[in-house]
């Protein structure tokens, strides 16, 4: 039971709302602190974005679940002492149990309460990460470009530039030979690459089947196990009760394959962790390309590794062709991975700190399973 304040007592009559009915269903986290600045009640959203529930949360001080020295408690103070509202967009809350969140914050003093305010935090952060999966699918299709033009301007010449390396170098002398040999060696790494951009050009239909995701994870896991990540330590935390994927199943290996050999790669070779992790979260819904329906995306799966993270300069550009932080890596193994995820009508974000990194997908599940 939230605790209910002086300005919020239901209305014995009703057919009136009360104040408190009203911001409990409100989708923006709400909070209101005394002059004290402890909490003295929190909606539903606000229990769902600080992970506390309101009984709980009501008997907080308001600098116990915000940075102390952080931009939200400084325009508390300031709204306090002016007794006016405040509001700023932007801003980024980073908590051990909100994690990092980038929210809009309005704070207002109540007029008949003196030294109270209402505190409202919407989160942006999903808007962004959507806004972030529309730029990685435009920067698929202009991989589908890229790869149709290299695979018919680039290929053929490259082709005849090597047979005639080859001719040369059977009636060149010894040290000349070494030259066309790097040349023929150097057409056969384009040629491979090109051949590995070519991925993105198929747009042939998915053929989808029923896919138990943790037979896919399972795969995975015994791959990564006996190859690149045998000494990396693995924590799986399935729901055993989710319904298939609606997806192709090789196409899904090839994805989380390619997300657990990141995160293999960014581990420390001591103590280094992989968890694989499942949930069923219904309320996320998407439009479908060419289509005026939405597709629910309830089966969510994150990979999480406790390597350094990712860098910020690359943090926005992380799913597009060509950016890697390898030393030998072509940066197109992230941009396959959108693709594919992309085709599955699914959405894959990430979220990086100096001591781990999270990519999440979602994807939908197979029409009549519940």
């Amino acid at each position: 039971m939230r605790a209910t304040l002086p300005f919020l007592r239901p209305d014995p009559a009703p057919s009136t709302l009360s104040a408190e009915s009203v911001l409990g269903a409100l989708a923006m986290a709400t909070l209101v602190v005394d002059e004290k600045r402890d909490i003295r009640y929190a909606n539903g959203a606000a229990e769902q974005l600080f992970q506390s529930s309101a009984p709980i949360l009501t008997r907080t001080p308001l600098a116990e679940i915000l940075p102390p020295n952080g931009p939200l408690i400084e325009m508390v103070s300031q709204a306090g002492e002016s007794d006016s509202p405040m509001s700023a967009y932007g801003i980024v809350l980073d908590t051990p149990k909100t994690g990092v969140r980038t929210v809009s914050v309005h704070v207002a003093p109540i007029a008949d309460t003196p030294g109270w305010l209402v505190i409202s935090l919407q989160e942006q952060t999903r808007a962004i990460k959507f806004e972030q999966h529309l730029e990685h699918r435009n920067s698929a299709r202009s991989m589908t470009a890229m790869a149709a033009l290299l695979a018919h301007e680039v290929k053929n010449p490259l082709s005849g530039i090597r047979g005639a390396a080859q001719l040369l170098g059977q009636s060149a002398q010894e040290e000349d030979r070494k030259l066309t040999q790097l040349i023929c060696d150097e057409a056969d790494r384009i040629v491979a690459l090109v051949n590995r951009m070519e991925v993105f050009s198929d747009d042939r239909p998915l053929e989808r089947t029923p896919v138990n995701i943790h037979a896919v994870l399972e795969r995975v896991r015994r791959v990564a196990e006996n190859g690149f990540a045998s000494t990396v330590k693995f924590i799986e935390r399935y729901d055993p009760s989710l319904p298939p994927v609606d997806g192709n199943h090789d196409q899904l290996v090839q994805v989380f394959l390619n997300l657990v050999k990141n995160a293999a790669e960014a581990v420390p070779s001591k103590g280094g962790e992989i968890i694989l992790s499942t949930s069923f979260q219904p309320g996320v819904r998407v439009a479908v390309s060419g289509s005026s329906g939405r597709v629910q995306l309830p089966l969510v799966v994150m990979v999480h590794d406790n390597g350094p993270g990712i860098p910020e300069d690359i943090r926005p550009h992380l799913f597009d062709p060509f950016v890697t932080t390898k030393p030998k890596g072509s940066g197109l193994g992230l941009a396959l991975v959108s693709k594919i995820i992309n085709d599955h009508g699914g959405i894959i974000e990430f979220e990086s700190t100096r001591t781990r990194t999270v990519f999440k997908i979602m994807l939908p599940i197979v029409v009549g399973e519940a």
